[in-house]
């Protein structure tokens, strides 16, 4: 096969590099070419693995709104917003893909500019949101995204549901598995994975040391960086998280999991795991209660990995 896909993924953390680099590995392994850009944190990732990254303009659009103000994003993230926009126009003109695959709402409104056939590959959706102005964004995100993307892929490791944008196309949850990365020298009791927006995660990890657990704390001083974190959860007895893409790894690893939230759209992926009932997982909002669930975690969780689905449905369109 010679056709070459352009996956790229968004800034705002490294959840987003991972997904989309599993992606492409997904992709290299049906025998397409791929091309990769991103930029923010979640470059530096790819580049461990050995990939070369395309860097846009960054924006942080949580960061600014969440942790700043509205001002914030009038006078930071729009103007990069448009800068973004515009490097992805450049890099899809020079690379002249088949395709492009992408959780990026820049290099989705990059695409018709440049005639590329774009596919959204995304769990992001206007129900998770409280805030209007949030729920009212991302709702037209989505319109725009089922409008022009010849498929809007849905990673989710619950089953359809009303929350779920309409029209999306259902996959199993996407998590980064490389042949070539070891699992860790010893087994692992507990694994404490941090989002770039969690607080708290060191003195939780001290608390559940406090109680006798075995903890790793990912990202801490004896942690050394690793090429994907999948190994480590398939290892844990149970892992805390707070953001989905370790909530898809350890679906896809079968490893019990407890979610402490932080974010808008982290709370509301909690929700749907609550409502839903999806089994393998526990959602609570303090490190007491954290620490608790710990002490008795839930079934493991049974899932496969989506992205074989994803590469197979785009090649398969693509022809």
């Amino acid at each position: 096969m010679d056709q070459t896909v352009a996956v790229a993924h968004y800034p705002e953390g490294a959840g987003h590099a991972t997904r989309m680099l599993a992606v492409a590995q997904a992709f290299e392994d049906a025998g397409a070419g791929v091309v990769l850009a991103g930029g923010g944190p979640g470059s530096r990732f790819i580049e461990h693995n050995g990939y070369e990254v395309f860097r846009a303009a960054p924006v942080d659009y949580i960061g600014d709104y969440q942790q700043g103000s509205l001002g914030r994003v009038l006078t930071r993230s729009l103007p990069y917003s448009g800068k973004r926009v515009f490097d992805f126009v450049r890099w899809l003109r020079r690379e002249d893909p088949a395709a492009l695959v992408t959780d990026d709402m820049f290099a989705a409104m990059a695409a018709p500019l440049t005639g590329t056939p774009l596919y959204i590959v995304t769990h992001n959706a206007a129900s998770y949101y409280d805030a209007a102005v949030e729920q009212v964004f991302t709702w037209l995100l989505n319109r725009y995204q089922l409008g022009a993307a010849e498929s809007f892929l849905y990673p989710a490791v619950w089953p359809p549901d009303e929350g779920d944008p309409p029209g999306v196309t259902h996959v199993p949850p996407i998590a980064l598995d490389p042949d070539e990365c070891p699992p860790p020298d010893e087994s692992v009791e507990v694994l404490v994975v941090p989002s770039v927006y969690s607080t708290n995660f060191d003195v939780l990890a001290e608390t559940l040391r406090t109680e006798g657990h075995e903890v790793t704390l990912v990202g801490d001083d004896r942690w050394e960086p690793v090429p994907a974190l999948l190994p480590w959860i398939r290892s844990a007895d149970v892992v805390v998280c707070s953001g989905y893409s370790t909530v898809m790894e350890a679906a896809v690893a079968g490893t019990p999991c407890v979610v402490y939230p932080f974010t808008d759209e982290q709370h509301g992926v909690t929700r749907v795991l609550e409502r839903r009932g999806v089994e393998g997982f526990q959602v609570e909002h303090s490190v007491t209660h954290v620490a608790r669930a710990v002490q008795h975690p839930p079934e493991a969780p049974t899932h496969e990995n989506g992205i074989g689905r994803v590469a197979d449905h785009v090649l398969g369109e693509l022809g």
